[in-house]
């Protein structure tokens, strides 16, 4: 497995463990502290912990603090995209996939949008419910087209 898609689900889990630790109501910018050992992915078993290459720990903690830093804003976007959904009932793994995922799309320019929703879709069929995989793709692929479109009306 690649080391970005590595620091990727690594960033995921840690930001469900944020979620689910109650750091914020979905939709609400709230005590947007980040807890030391979330950063420090202290879940992992002190020996994949002690493996970890420092390059993939230094990613996910790039993902994690920029998601959690522009949360007000990616969580606008998804609540955009959600057709006849309310995000304070999405799925908590799905919601931890779509942020880390949005963020990217937002605002890291440099990684090509098709890479950031193949690499949600695999996550999403590794850790979430059988048809996540569909809802993930379609939301972030709104999204995608959204930003191209505002992208496309900016430049002169």
């Amino acid at each position: 497995m690649a080391s970005r898609r590595k620091g990727r689900i690594l960033a995921f889990q840690a930001l469900y463990s944020w979620e689910v630790k109650g750091a914020i109501n979905p939709g609400s910018a709230k005590n947007l502290t980040i807890p030391e050992d979330l950063l420090e992915f202290s879940w992992l078993e002190t020996d994949k912990r002690a493996a970890l290459e420092e390059d993939i720990a230094g990613f996910s903690r790039l993902l994690v603090v920029g998601t959690i830093e522009n949360i007000a804003a990616i969580d606008a976007m998804i609540k955009q995209h959600l057709e006849n959904w309310d995000i304070s009932r999405l799925n908590r793994v799905d919601l931890a996939i779509l942020r880390l995922s949005a963020y990217t799309l937002m605002y890291q320019g440099d990684v090509a949008p098709s890479i950031v929703i193949n690499e949600a879709i695999g996550i999403s069929k590794e850790f979430g419910a059988d048809d996540s995989f569909r809802f993930i793709n379609g939301v972030l692929d709104s999204i995608k087209r959204t930003l191209q479109n505002s992208q496309k009306n900016d430049t002169p």
